[in-house]
């Protein structure tokens, strides 16, 4: 297919994880076995560990270089999907309440325009909406 782009990467990555998931379960096993003080399951727990330490960190670099590196944002399409997020509404009401926000909801689903438009057309300033539906500050974390 003209274009297609295979995500092996990825998938190498999810197979890493099925096998840390493994090893981790041998590790559970095995310490579970230990009597007296004496675990004879320690050589398979070890080479578990390491093993999965050294899986995750091969397809980590590997899934950096290969698929993260030189990633950049579209801000624009990123900002227009934003604006065209119907849950957002959620963050309306406590300036204008449930009722008002589910009414603008419904409208902008069923015209396919963004919530600040339709919250706008129904009356809402740009000052409430500007402050309600900031979403870098909905990003960011509350520390």
């Amino acid at each position: 297919m003209p274009g297609k782009v295979n995500p092996v990467i990825p998938e190498v990555v999810t197979q890493v994880a099925a096998q840390v998931i493994g090893n981790d379960a041998a590790i559970a096993v095995g310490g579970m076995q230990g009597h007296f003080e004496l675990n004879v399951f320690i050589p398979l727990m070890a080479r578990n560990l390491l093993e999965s330490i050294r899986l995750l960190a091969s397809s980590s670099r590997l899934f950096a270089e290969k698929c993260i590196d030189g990633i950049e944002a579209n801000r624009e399409v990123c900002e227009r999907y934003a604006e065209l997020t119907l849950s957002a509404a959620t963050a309306l009401n406590p300036f204008i309440g449930y009722d008002k926000a589910s009414e603008i909801v419904k409208a902008a689903s069923s015209s396919g325009r963004s919530l600040r438009d339709v919250a706008r057309e129904l009356g809402v300033d740009d000052a409430t909406l500007d402050q309600a539906l900031d979403y870098r500050a909905m990003a960011r974390p509350h520390g």
